[in-house]
């Protein structure tokens, strides 16, 4: 369920665009004034935020600005004022779109359901981009569990890659023999064999994946420690 916050001082403008939604299937709270509604976004991640321009308290303008410190929740201004320096203001201080009063309420709706898509399809695709890590010259695809540097794939062993994942995913943080043994090789331990098992593997992994495996690039030793990545 999608969730909007409304915000404006007129009771009935309020109450209409609250019903309107409702009837579409969304969740809505409201606010009636810029600090009302500034403390209901900073406790609530809404989809789309309906702010008014002129407020008691903090204008929207005040309160848009605010929220652009914190959150990219879309915002959608709501005025009276039909000036395109009105619109201009509004866009640089961080909304996403500009709805002149009297408007349509059908057009708001429009209006929002395309903000939402908009917001949704950059989300997946932020998500999707989540999954492929590039650091330098290296390029890790977590889905396939394949590794390339440049353009050359680097034929990695299963171990050889969930320990490059560890370590590209916790940049800086060093790693124990002993911890990646239990991370890696999990309850397997007596399959495993002792600590040495984990330099093995990192030298071979370093070998494949460093320009110079006597000078490395990316995962370094924190000598009496263990291995850390850097980026």
């Amino acid at each position: 369920m999608n969730k909007a916050l409304v915000v404006d001082d007129e009771k009935l403008i309020v109450k209409g665009i609250k019903f309107s939604l409702e009837q579409d299937g969304y969740e809505v709270d409201v606010a009636y004034d810029g600090s009302e509604a500034l403390k209901m976004a900073k406790e609530k991640e809404y989809d789309i935020v309906l702010l008014d321009v002129m407020l008691p308290e903090m204008d929207g303008m005040e309160v848009c600005q605010a929220i652009r410190e914190f959150s990219e929740m879309p915002i959608i201004m709501l005025t009276a004022k039909g000036t395109d320096m009105d619109k201009i203001l509004g866009l640089e201080y961080g909304a996403d779109d500009y709805i002149t009063k009297p408007f349509n309420i059908l057009e708001v709706k429009a209006r929002i359901k395309a903000i939402i898509r908009r917001n949704s399809k950059k989300s997946k695709a932020a998500q999707k981009n989540e999954r492929i890590i590039e650091i330098s010259d290296l390029k890790l695809d977590l889905d396939s569990r394949r590794v390339f540097e440049k353009d050359k794939e680097l034929n990695l062993t299963a171990k050889e890659f969930d320990i490059l994942e560890l370590l590209t995913q916790n940049p800086d943080k060093v790693y124990s023999r002993e911890k990646l043994l239990s991370i890696v090789w999990g309850n397997k331990l007596h399959e495993a064999g002792d600590v040495r098992t984990v330099d093995v593997h990192v030298r071979r992994l370093r070998e494949k994946i460093e320009p110079n495996p006597s000078e490395p690039k990316y995962i370094h030793t924190k000598w009496g420690v263990g291995y850390y990545f850097k980026e």
